[in-house]
C-alpha cells in the first residue's frame, strides 16, 4: 500500500493521466487491444513498476579515495 501512495512523481502522474484517457478512447470505440494497452500503463503507474520506474536500473558507484 505504500508503494501506491508513495514517491509520485511528474511521469508517474503522467502515465496514469494518459492510460486514462487511452482507456476512455478503448471504451468508446470498443477495442480491446487498446484497453489492455490502457490497463498495462495504468498498472504501471499505480504499482511504480516498470522501466527503472521503481530503481530497478541502479547503477553500484564506486568512490575512489
Amino acid at each position: 500500500m505504500k508503494t501506491i501512495s508513495n514517491n509520485w512523481s511528474i511521469m508517474r502522474g503522467l502515465r496514469l493521466i494518459i492510460g486514462i484517457a487511452i482507456f476512455i478512447q478503448a471504451y468508446t470505440q470498443k477495442d480491446l487491444m487498446l484497453g489492455l494497452l490502457a490497463g498495462f500503463l495504468s498498472l504501471t503507474a499505480i504499482a511504480n513498476i516498470g522501466c527503472c520506474g521503481s530503481k530497478g536500473c541502479t547503477v553500484n558507484l564506486k568512490q575512489n579515495k
